[in-house]
């Protein structure tokens, strides 16, 4: 628990402080996806182009992807990184078992009833765990 009286716990355990914030961390881990989504690079690409607008934040540069971890099944997927102008949207999508891990760090606040919205509409995952966490300054 917070000592100090201007803190507050959320429901997800983050804490936020009567401080000035630095940045804003939206947390998204997917269980059991669309598997054709997340194995697809054209669209977590789109899907990320969307997401940028969907939140209201300003690409810096087109998204990156890779695939990675190709030696270990368990692992493999495709990894994104998308510079935005307030930080980064980054994420990992296993190929294996449909699951995907999300990140979007910025110090303007994060839509996130929005950046849930467009993961259920285009990943259909069964189950989203969310966590936001405020970064003080």
């Amino acid at each position: 628990m917070p000592s100090h009286a201007a803190e507050a716990v959320l429901e997800h355990g983050a804490v936020i402080s009567s401080r000035p914030s630095w940045g804003y961390h939206l947390l998204l881990d997917l269980r059991a996806c669309s598997v054709e989504a997340i194995r697809s690079a054209e669209a977590i690409r789109q899907f990320t182009i969307d997401l940028v607008e969907a939140i209201d934040m300003k690409a810096y540069g087109e998204p990156i992807l890779a695939h990675f971890a190709e030696h270990k099944a368990e692992a493999a997927g495709w990894s994104l990184v998308q510079l935005i102008e307030t930080s980064s949207i980054t994420g990992h999508f296993c190929d294996l078992n449909g699951d995907a891990y999300l990140d979007v760090f910025s110090c303007k606040e994060i839509d996130v009833d929005a950046a849930v919205a467009l993961v259920e509409e285009r990943f259909a995952p069964e189950h989203i765990t969310k966590s936001l966490l405020v970064r003080q300054a």
